[in-house]
C-alpha cells in the first residue's frame, strides 16, 4: 500500500461527491430519485480498493516498476474496474461474438455517476467549467448509445448554464 495511492483515492471520491453535492444544490432537477447520494458519495470505485485492483493501479501510477508486466497487471484490473462500475460508459459496450459492438442505453443515475466522476478532476483543479472543454475534445472516443448522449449533454448543457449564472452573479 502507498500513502500516494490512498491520498488520490481518497481525493477523488471526495471531488466525486463534491460535484455530486454541486448538482444537487444547484441544478436539483437532474436528479430525479433519491437513490443517487450513497452510491456516488460512499460507493464510488469501492472495488478500486479490491486486491485484484489495489495493487495494480498502485504499482502503475506510484510503484518504481513501470514494466511490461506492471502494464499487463493494470490493463486487468482496469478492465476489472470497469465491469464492476456501471458509470462507465465501456460497461455498456456489448461485444458480440461476431465482432459487432452493441451500445447499450445507460441507467439515468450512472449517466449522473459518471460526469460526477469526469468533473471530478475539475474539481481537483478548481475550473469547473474545465468538463466542457474535456467533454468536447473526448466525445467522438467516447461511445454512448443515442439516448445516452442526448441525456449527457443536457445535464452537462445545465451545468454550463447554471454556472454562467453562478459567474453572472459576481
Amino acid at each position: 500500500m502507498s500513502k500516494e495511492y490512498n491520498k488520490y483515492l481518497q481525493e477523488h471520491r471526495a471531488n466525486v461527491a463534491a460535484a455530486y453535492y454541486w448538482i444537487k444544490e444547484n441544478t436539483p432537477e437532474l436528479l430525479i430519485d433519491d437513490d443517487y447520494e450513497r452510491q456516488i458519495t460512499a460507493a464510488h470505485d469501492k472495488s478500486k480498493s479490491d486486491a485484484d485492483e489495489y495493487d495494480a493501479y498502485d504499482n502503475y501510477f506510484y510503484g518504481p516498476d513501470q514494466s511490461y508486466d506492471a502494464k499487463v497487471a493494470f490493463n486487468n484490473a482496469w478492465l476489472n474496474h470497469i465491469h464492476k462500475n456501471k458509470h462507465h460508459w465501456q460497461y455498456w459496450i456489448l461485444r458480440n461474438d461476431d465482432s459487432t459492438e452493441d451500445v447499450l442505453d445507460m441507467s439515468y443515475k450512472y449517466i449522473i455517476e459518471m460526469i460526477c466522476d469526469w468533473w471530478s478532476f475539475c474539481f481537483k483543479e478548481n475550473k469547473l467549467d474545465g468538463i466542457f472543454t474535456w467533454y468536447n475534445t473526448n466525445k467522438t472516443n467516447i461511445k454512448l448509445s443515442d439516448v445516452t448522449r442526448i441525456g449527457v449533454e443536457y445535464i452537462l448543457k445545465r451545468i454550463n448554464e447554471k454556472l454562467g449564472e453562478k459567474s453572472d452573479k459576481k
